[in-house]
């Protein structure tokens, strides 16, 4: 059967990366550019009077003893703690000012996973991250979710797109042909297509089409065959261009299409 990733294979996957160190949304990167809404811990050696969490400013601002507001907005980390540093020098606070920043909480950088994920929402990001790793993130597709998910993409030059990305193939891909998000992306996935079985099978009913499905294994997510069912003369009702929906005779390695109905029919011998 084509291979496909659930819900269980997405938090799997997740997990994998989590171990590896490749997916870690919420750890410090040297490149991260600070933005409102980021949590910050800034540290001055010798000076613990001095230790300050705060959340950065709509104006990209952060509240700093002795300094008032300083602007780090747009800064990296580096960058923020070299600006307090030559602050405190300035205006004459120490001598020498040996200042660390840390992010406690990304949250001015986000990327969107919605539709038919486990846990629909925003998400931060530290770093630019694949599809695979923030649908991993938003706890994986659901039971009802398409492999072909719409990403709409900032690209680097910051002109927005539309792409159909599939998850398999992000997957497989190699590093440099790997779709990357940034902030302001957001991830939709849409419900699968589906295809619907009755007749002789054990759990009639709609199920989710995959591309490549065939007859064969649409009867497998069906439960297989009641013992009266035969593979023999199962039709599909299938709606053509025009609308209307005719019948065909149809075999266990032929491919299905989105909204067929399969009729498995009863043996009678």
């Amino acid at each position: 059967m084509t291979r496909t990733f659930s819900t269980h294979c997405f938090r799997l996957l997740a997990a994998v990366l989590l171990a590896a160190g490749l997916l870690a949304p919420a750890v410090a990167q040297d490149d991260y550019k600070i933005g409102a809404g980021d949590v910050l811990r800034v540290t001055v050696y010798d000076n613990p009077d001095l230790l300050t969490d705060a959340e950065i400013s709509e104006k990209g601002t952060l509240s700093m003893p002795l300094l008032g507001e300083v602007a780090v907005g747009g800064k990296t980390r580096t960058q923020a703690a070299q600006t307090i540093a030559d602050g405190l020098k300035r205006g004459g606070f120490l001598k020498e000012a040996n200042v660390m920043v840390r992010v406690l909480e990304y949250r001015s950088q986000q990327v969107a996973v919605l539709g038919e994920v486990a846990k629909p929402g925003r998400y931060a990001i530290s770093r630019p991250s694949s599809v695979a790793e923030m649908i991993g993130i938003a706890g994986g597709i659901t039971a009802k979710g398409s492999q072909l998910v719409t990403v709409t993409h900032a690209d680097a030059k910051g002109d927005v797109k539309r792409v159909e990305v599939n998850l398999n193939d992000q997957i497989a891909a190699s590093a440099d042909k790997t779709l990357l998000l940034r902030a302001g992306d957001t991830v939709f996935v849409p419900g699968a297509p589906q295809f619907f079985i009755y007749g002789e099978v054990r759990q009639p009913g709609s199920y989710a089409l995959t591309p490549g499905m065939t007859v064969a294994q649409a009867l497998s997510l069906g439960g297989g065959l009641t013992p009266r069912g035969t593979e023999r003369g199962i039709r599909v009702e299938r709606r053509t261009t025009d609308g209307s929906v005719k019948t065909y005779n149809i075999r266990g390695q032929d491919p299905l299409q989105a909204n067929d109905v399969l009729r498995v029919p009863e043996s009678w011998f």
